[in-house]
């Protein structure tokens, strides 16, 4: 296994690509060495010039060592030796980088310094890669961080695969290669060493300054932490204690509405059924034939959607890996055939970032998300998803605060739920709707959801954003 990387010179500036050798301190003309528990890690460059110079580490697996030390949580002698691991870039890898690279991922340089603390135009190639997922997961890690991605199936299996992966980016060295080190393990789904408190404390100090702020820091905390729900969970705290601006809500949120009061209040009136079959009816009415179901949580929308014709792609896209999983099993997505698969897919991501994924829907729909994401965020929702994707139709449903007074037992100024981040009346709902819809060329129109009192208005209110030019070609 081996990762390459490569310094490009940025045309017009004064330094040089072969500065990549003051940056990770190993000169250009050597060959340099290095031992790991599990083999060699061999550092070498194939390519040296002013405008473009790559360095190579190559770990050479003994698979004798893979064995030493094996205890009771081994898999037995047989998957010792018949296994990916001497093969797939893995954790093994990322050992190798520490041991050969800690003092670039440390962002030091003796001779170099003031390129170590720049952005500059890197390539990195990690191959093979085994990504638990498929490309869908390694887009999910990547992108966020700014990365251009390529990603070869080596495999023939891009859902679950072997690939030859390159990265792009303007990024600091120290930052690439801690990316890098945390990323290449999470990708694999499987670390090589036994796992205990002390491991949390390297994946936040290598995720410093871009872990607690990524969409899919849960999934990188949990597969890190081989699947430890009290490490992950204590991973998780200590990362939103140390984020100012986490989108908690859009990243984390776990919909387990059992345990909050929204469901027993609106449990008497059926609001939330009613909510699926409005948004599910009023999409069959508009003849859509694509739908991206924005904050999907367990699948609920999606389960209504599936069972229409004339609906050729499905789409749910969710921060959290518990949601995801969970609805995958309500809608049997691991025993469906190709055909389904292809139809219905679930994917991980935040509303609040751009994602070229979510292009070309006939719809897009936030069925109670809304009220779940920072209000400081609202802006980076509607640029990402009405700037961005621009899908014909958005459907957004969110509470109506001032029918809380109606609900027995509800105390003045709380909210149905406790990760709500803010509750709209009506009219406020209308005030952040109206403006978006103007800046991006939508009309807009409002409808109550549930039981009309008079003074109070409905439960639940639901805006019907459809864009202009979609307007004009169908009438």
């Amino acid at each position: 296994m081996q990762i390459e990387i490569s310094l490009l010179k940025d045309e017009g500036d004064t330094y040089s690509a072969q500065d990549l050798g003051y940056l990770l301190h190993k000169h250009p003309a050597n060959v340099h060495e290095r031992e790991t528990g599990a083999g060699k890690a061999v550092i070498f460059y194939n390519e040296v010039s002013d405008d473009r110079t790559t360095a190579v580490l190559y770990l050479d697996i003994d698979p004798i060592a893979l064995v030493r030390g094996k205890n009771r949580f081994s898999d037995g002698p047989l998957a010792q030796y018949v296994n990916d691991r001497p093969y797939v870039a893995n954790s093994f890898l990322s050992v190798a980088m520490s041991k050969s690279f800690g003092q670039s991922m440390s962002g030091k340089s003796k001779s170099r310094q003031e390129l170590a603390d720049r952005s500059l135009p890197f390539e990195a190639r990690v191959t093979p890669v085994g990504a638990s997922g498929g490309i869908e997961v390694i887009k999910s890690l990547f992108e966020p961080l700014g990365y251009t991605i390529e990603a070869v199936s080596l495999s023939g299996d891009e859902a679950r695969g072997i690939f030859d992966l390159k990265l792009k980016g303007n990024v600091r060295l120290c930052d690439l290669l801690n990316h890098l080190y945390v990323l290449v393990p999470v990708l694999d789904n499987a670390k090589h060493y036994w796992i205990d408190k002390d491991e949390i404390d390297k994946l936040l100090a290598k995720g410093e300054g871009w872990l607690a702020d990524h969409p899919a820091k849960e999934l990188i905390a949990r597969r890190a932490l081989k699947h430890r729900r009290a490490l992950a969970n204590d991973a998780l705290g200590r990362l939103a204690d140390d984020s100012e601006t986490a989108d908690d809500a859009s990243e984390t949120v776990e919909r387990e509405r059992k345990l909050q009061p929204e469901e027993a209040l609106e449990k008497p009136i059926r609001l939330h059924d009613l909510r699926l079959d409005t948004v599910a009816a009023l999409l069959k009415q508009r003849g859509v034939s694509s739908v991206l179901d924005l904050g999907c949580g367990e699948g609920r929308l999606l389960q209504r959607l599936i069972k229409e014709r004339g609906l050729d792609k499905l789409v749910g896209v969710d921060p959290s890996v518990v949601s995801l999983e969970r609805a995958a099993k309500k809608l049997h997505l691991e025993e469906a055939g190709d055909a389904m698969r292809e139809r219905v897919k679930l994917q991980m991501g935040s509303l609040t970032y751009a994602d070229r994924r979510w292009h070309n829907f006939d719809a897009a729909t936030l069925v109670e998300v809304i009220e779940h994401i920072d209000p400081t965020r609202l802006a980076s929702l509607a640029l990402s998803l009405f700037g961005d994707a621009a899908p014909g139709i958005v459907v957004i449903t969110t509470p109506n605060q001032e029918y809380n007074k109606l609900f027995e037992g509800m105390e003045p100024g709380s909210m149905r739920h406790s990760d709500h981040r803010f509750e709209w009346s009506r009219e406020e709902f209308q005030s952040w709707c109206k403006p978006v819809a103007e800046t991006h060329g939508y009309s807009v129109e409002f409808s109550p959801l549930g039981p009309l009192d008079a003074e109070f208005g409905a439960p639940s209110q639901m805006a019907v954003f459809e864009r202009q030019d979609r307007i004009g070609a169908s009438s």
